[in-house]
């Protein structure tokens, strides 16, 4: 199970198999590599999880959801393809479903890592709280319960990784763990006073030239969309105003409509810097990433943006 589960990392972990039936030298060695890990199970279950995974780097979950069913019904009992099946039904923003096969994952194998993180990742989507299915897990597991509050801690939730962890024994793992949320929640304390005094210090005439640029932005963005007049817009706009995530996401934009998408990457993520309570921006950031992402071929990166995608906004 622990060799399969691996190998679905490494795999889908690109998560493509279009890239492992590509020509190049390397792809070649991880399909041979699959190979070997997958001696133990059967032809049938071998020849669906591989085409599950290939539909899945197609973006084509209904296909890839299919083949994983076949999968389970194969072998019910492996949270490998619970694991998948939470996924590909996340992806489909299937919500209910995905959260079934996640808890499935976990009640199987709570240690790990990876199956946590998908959880949490499908209770955020539902807009709910780790705390509405706390007794369908087994929350006794010390190492699930460190799990996820690491992972609300990544995700910047740090009232709730506190208050996780402080259910745990104290550990030197758990107190550099403390000390981390401690640290940034004083950091976003200290952030959000300083754009609150800069607030109060930004005279009118400057929030009318934010609005201006905005409006400006909005119809280039909504109308003719011309890719350099909004890229020389946003800097203008950036230059002036440098902490409005506003005009970094249509500058990213602009970049990755102009092809370059690397750079767009940077300015995007650095948009999320300066973003405070504004989900449906941040909704628009996180699909530009997952554009630009997959233009790079990098759909590991691309889902993950996609996942943090928040519905109803």
């Amino acid at each position: 199970m622990k060799k399969l589960f691996f190998l679905v990392i490494g795999i889908s972990g690109l998560f493509s198999l279009t890239t492992i039936y590509a020509q190049e030298e390397q792809d070649i060695e991880v399909e041979q590599s699959a190979e070997v890990f997958l001696e133990e199970y059967s032809d049938a279950f071998q020849e669906n999880f591989f085409e599950g995974l290939k539909q899945m780097g197609i973006r084509n979950y209904d296909r890839a959801i299919t083949y994983f069913l076949e999968c389970k019904r194969l072998q019910p009992e492996n949270t490998v393809v619970s694991f998948e099946l939470a996924k590909f039904h996340l992806y489909d923003k299937q919500f209910e479903v995905a959260q079934e096969y996640a808890i499935e994952a976990v009640q199987g194998e709570p240690e790990n890592y990876w199956y946590a993180e998908t959880l949490i990742n499908i209770i955020e989507s539902r807009k709910s709280v780790i705390e509405d299915i706390k007794d369908e897990l087994p929350f006794n597991n010390s190492e699930l319960k460190s799990n996820i509050a690491e992972i609300y801690f990544l995700k910047g939730d740090y009232v709730t990784a506190q208050s996780i962890l402080k259910q745990l024994k104290v550990t030197k793992s758990t107190e550099r763990l403390e000390q981390r949320i401690k640290d940034s929640l004083q950091i976003q304390k200290e952030k959000i006073s300083s754009i609150a005094v800069i607030s109060k210090k930004v005279p009118n005439e400057a929030l009318n030239g934010i609005e201006e640029y905005m409006s400006r932005i909005n119809e280039l963005l909504i109308a003719n969309f011309d890719a350099d007049k909004l890229l020389a817009t946003s800097e203008e706009a950036m230059e002036n105003f440098p902490s409005q995530p506003f005009f970094y996401y249509a500058n990213g934009t602009a970049l990755s409509r102009l092809q370059k998408h690397n750079d767009a990457i940077e300015i995007l993520e650095t948009s999320l810097d300066y973003l405070i309570d504004d989900i449906a921006l941040e909704n628009k950031i996180y699909k530009e990433l997952a554009n630009a992402y997959t233009a790079i071929n990098n759909t590991s990166k691309a889902n993950m943006y996609l996942s943090k995608i928040k519905p109803g906004f």
